[in-house]
């Protein structure tokens, strides 16, 4: 069996899924749901999304990967998830309100695992905001990511667009490794496949999936901190995904391949570390916010059971869980979306197409209007 959870994803994604995303872009409009309309077009891997404090959408590009190689000068990852390539193709993107998109940094590192895995793409995987300052999560970098001398960590993103590493995650993962981590070598990622990052009183938390932790870093001191290692024992693997917080911290989580539909969770986590499942019967959850009413929302990427591909198109959708527990499909007809977040105009805005595409222009922002 193909490895199920190193490189993030894992499926075996063939050039029929790439040939039938790209025909299928124009048309997958039509398999939304009515509240279901797009933001915003041209992106290259979108992933993590936030709105920052001028009113714009900043959108984390996971890029195009590269052809880039560091074989015989670090551990590599194994294969058929790597050895990895890379160059420097991802970016951070502006979107205004008509939709338009502009460049608010270029030239950041973006890796692609080997086309037996479907050359999947990973770059900025998230942005937030300290106050007006601008940070990025990288998880396309790193030596065992095709590109020597670069790190996976967050990055603040100067006025100037030019952008300065904050905190070295690469480093830290090596020098505290998770109690379990992955149970087969052929998973591991020694750079990490750090993926969801949020701003909480100042302080920023980064998820990373591959190793199960979440961590905390401190632009004011430097400092990074272990918050949760969610790898509860060597055998089983939860892979931590979306974060949000709201009173608690509340996390999303992928779960292995091949897919089986509604065996993931939300989970709730404690301020001393514990966490505990808050609603269950989730697939692949990729994205997690809550509206002023105190309802969750949930992402899923793919439902489909089986590995991705060509019969995942359209399958992603929301789901709304209501304080009593209730829950509620609001919005169906999604492919392989990647994020999810709330906009200050009361809608969830989602990155779409998200993921598998090592090509340029084909993501997309959507909005959906909550019913």
């Amino acid at each position: 069996m193909i490895s199920k959870r190193s490189a993030f994803f894992l499926p075996v994604f063939t050039l029929t899924l790439i040939v039938a995303c790209v025909s299928l872009r124009h048309a997958t409009a039509q398999g939304f749901s009515s509240n279901v309309s797009v933001y915003a077009t041209g992106l290259n891997n979108p992933r993590g999304l936030k709105f920052g404090p001028d009113g714009n959408l900043y959108v984390a590009e996971g890029g195009t990967g590269g052809t880039a190689s560091t074989i015989g000068q670090c551990d590599q990852v194994q294969f058929p998830v790597g050895p990895y390539t890379g160059g420097y193709t991802a970016r951070i993107s502006k979107i205004s309100a008509n939709g338009v998109r502009t460049t608010v940094a270029d030239g950041l590192p973006s890796s692609q695992t080997t086309a037996a895995l479907g050359s999947l793409v990973s770059g900025v995987s998230d942005v937030a905001f300290v106050g007006n300052d601008l940070y990025a999560l990288l998880a396309g970098a790193g030596c065992s990511h095709g590109l020597a001398e670069t790190t996976n960590g967050i990055l603040r993103v100067n006025a100037d667009e030019t952008t300065t590493l904050v905190a070295d995650l690469s480093a830290f993962q090596k020098a505290n490794p998770t109690a379990n981590g992955i149970p087969n070598r052929d998973d591991f990622e020694p750079d990490g496949t750090w993926y969801s990052m949020i701003e909480v009183r100042g302080d920023l938390y980064a998820v990373e999936p591959n190793h199960q932790e979440i961590d905390r870093f401190s632009p004011a001191t430097g400092q990074i901190q272990r918050v949760v290692d969610v790898s509860p024992s060597s055998n089983i693997w939860v892979g931590p995904t979306a974060l949000t917080y709201h009173g608690n911290f509340f996390f999303g989580n992928l779960g292995p391949f091949p897919i089986t539909p509604q065996t993931e969770s939300a989970f709730k986590l404690t301020p001393s570390g514990q966490f505990k499942t808050w609603a269950s019967g989730f697939t692949t959850v990729l994205g997690i916010a809550f509206d002023q009413q105190d309802r969750l929302y949930v992402l899923e990427s793919m439902t489909a059971p089986g590995f991705p591909g060509p019969s995942q198109i359209g399958t992603g959708m929301i789901v709304r869980v209501e304080p009593s527990g209730a829950t509620e499909t609001i919005a169906t007809g999604l492919s392989f979306p990647s994020a999810m977040t709330l906009g200050p105009d009361g809608a969830l805005y989602v990155s779409n197409f998200g993921f598998g595409l090592p090509f340029p222009g084909v993501g997309q922002i959507l909005r959906v209007t909550i019913p």
